[in-house]
């Protein structure tokens, strides 16, 4: 099955995101992944709503709201109301993450969690039947240009065995370079967020990097 390819919209050019989006687009683009962060849960600042209403009004393809913020239960509605059709929530960072996830499917959307590298399996495992997609961070969230954390690794390939129990996507984010790809498809990987390692900043054109890593 071909793998989703996601590019990071925190690493497109901001000087011209219209642009962007719809060379992306065009290049072939399955998900277009949004970070939201609210400088609390993690130490920085992310996309604002301006910059989601502008990337949903120049794509029909699929857009995912990573919610990296304080209990994200509470901004569910705003995002479905943007147009967001995937929304990650950290489990730990809601202090009902069922209620979150109910939420979202109750508005016909994906519901998804995002896993921080030091998140243990065991911790998540009661919500994986609420789950549509599921994204393993391999660098700790908040910044681009981190080195991927291997560690991570014994974690993906134990999620790789549930999907076919609960059915979930798996996605990984955080230093997916080309080679990253490769070796985590093999393991069972579904789709991968695309930052600078592999997309974003490049001499070739979108379309030629995508069609590339496709392969």
């Amino acid at each position: 099955m071909e793998k989703l390819i996601c590019p990071s919209m925190m690493c497109a050019n901001y000087d011209s995101l219209k642009e962007e989006v719809i060379n992306l687009d065009l290049a072939g683009t399955d998900i277009f992944h949004i970070d939201i962060m609210d400088g609390s849960f993690v130490p920085n600042f992310g996309m604002g709503t301006q910059d989601v209403e502008c990337i949903r009004k120049n794509t029909k393809k699929l857009i995912d709201a990573h919610l990296m913020i304080e209990n994200p239960g509470n901004y569910v509605d705003l995002f479905i109301n943007l147009g967001v059709d995937i929304i990650y929530i950290h489990p730990e960072a809601d202090k009902h993450p069922t209620r979150a996830l109910g939420k979202i499917k109750a508005a016909n959307k994906y519901a998804g969690i995002a896993i921080n590298p030091g998140t243990s399996m065991e911790t998540i495992e009661e919500l994986l039947p609420l789950v549509d997609y599921l994204m393993v961070m391999t660098v700790n969230p908040g910044f681009a240009g981190q080195k991927y954390l291997e560690f991570v690794n014994n974690k993906i390939e134990k999620l790789v065995k549930l999907t076919k129990d609960y059915g979930f996507k798996l996605m990984v984010d955080g230093a997916i370079s080309p080679a990253k790809i490769e070796e985590l498809s093999n393991l069972g990987v579904d789709g991968f967020i695309l930052g600078t390692s592999a997309l974003f900043g490049k001499e070739e054109d979108y379309k030629t990097i995508i069609e590339r890593l496709k392969k």
